[in-house]
């Protein structure tokens, strides 16, 4: 079982940046995929972006693709998402998942941290 843990959330002004981490322990298996999901309440979750744990092979949803970054650090423990140029329609509970899929579909994902919100707003 995979334990994960976001944090760096907030408030941020249109046209801000925020880094969120997402910190795994546990059964962490090499080949493990992790991915930032968000979710606005009253819609479906959507896939932001992934990477494959053990060859940093990286995939971005559409609305990521352009101003958002994810990483893992070189213990692969914790996963970051560098997110620039934020827009009020970023705003959202972002949730980072581990599967064994390297996919944005979030039915595939097993394992869930509790999420943190973050808000863009001037």
């Amino acid at each position: 079982q995979v334990q994960l843990v976001e944090s760096g959330g907030g408030l941020v002004q249109p046209g801000g940046s925020l880094r969120l981490s997402c910190a795994a322990s546990g059964s962490i298996l090499e080949d493990y995929v992790i991915a930032w999901f968000r979710q606005v309440p009253g819609k479906a979750r959507e896939g932001v972006a992934c990477i494959q744990v053990s060859d940093g092979r990286l995939s971005y949803g559409d609305s990521a693709k352009t101003r958002f970054t994810i990483s893992r650090d070189g213990a692969k423990k914790t996963v970051y998402l560098q997110m620039n140029i934020l827009k009020p329609e970023d705003t959202a509970v972002y949730y980072c998942a581990a599967g064994k899929w390297f996919t944005l579909h979030d039915q595939l994902y097993n394992s869930w941290g509790q999420g943190t919100q973050v808000t863009v707003s001037s």
